[in-house]
């Protein structure tokens, strides 16, 4: 096999592992997807092939200065898709995603097809154990707005929510009381069953849900 086709086939390799990974992520709607991981693998492939055969017939030759700025680089993209909204953290995991496939595409262009494919199985193995985790244990946090004429109601109304507070804020808005609220609900109990009481209560309204 000549060396040009064996080089093509490294980078067809990383794309395709980098797919599969942006597979498992699109499914799950995140927004980082097939196409963002099939280049984020390729790109660092790309790169790999450079630093090891690009410069090759230069006096100063060192394979690992250019596939050390891609693990420093990746940051900036991963940067990009994480999201702090009301006092929470979002798209971490699709961030360290981003960066593990890097890593494969540069294991991929290496030749190191075996521990590429390995680690690719691996990181699904952890992303759907995680994904398993988030929907059948553990807790879910949902941020809740009540709105009120009288802050009498809305102070009650936390006393019997107490023991499912994370944050709340107090605030007034003309004539109206808002009431900001971090909630965690284990996911064994309904929240429909909290949605519903909450929507109920007597001269509080429900604003917002997420």
């Amino acid at each position: 096999m000549s060396q040009t086709l064996e080089l093509i086939l490294r980078l067809l390799f990383a794309a395709v592992l980098g797919a599969v990974i942006g597979y498992e992520r699109e499914v799950r709607a995140k927004g980082a997807g097939i196409r963002t991981h099939c280049l984020v693998a390729l790109a660092s492939a790309l790169f790999m092939l450079v630093s090891q055969y690009g410069f090759a017939g230069a006096e100063r030759f060192d394979a690992a200065r250019v596939a050390a700025q891609v693990v420093s680089g990746i940051g900036f993209i991963g940067a990009g898709i994480i999201i702090f909204q009301k006092n929470s953290v979002r798209g971490l995991t699709t961030a360290a995603g981003l960066w593990v496939t890097s890593a494969i595409g540069l294991g991929a262009a290496s030749g190191l097809y075996a521990l590429a494919s390995v680690t690719t199985i691996l990181v699904l193995i952890c992303l759907e154990t995680m994904h398993f985790y988030a929907v059948k244990g553990g807790d879910r946090i949902f941020n809740v707005t009540l709105s009120s004429s009288e802050e009498r109601r809305l102070t009650e109304t936390m006393h019997w929510m107490e023991g499912k507070i994370e944050r709340f804020a107090l605030s007034r808005d003309g004539d109206l009381y808002k009431l900001d609220l971090t909630l965690r609900n284990a996911r064994k109990e309904p929240v429909g069953d909290l949605i519903d009481r909450l929507a109920s209560l007597d001269g509080i309204r429900l604003e917002s849900l997420e």
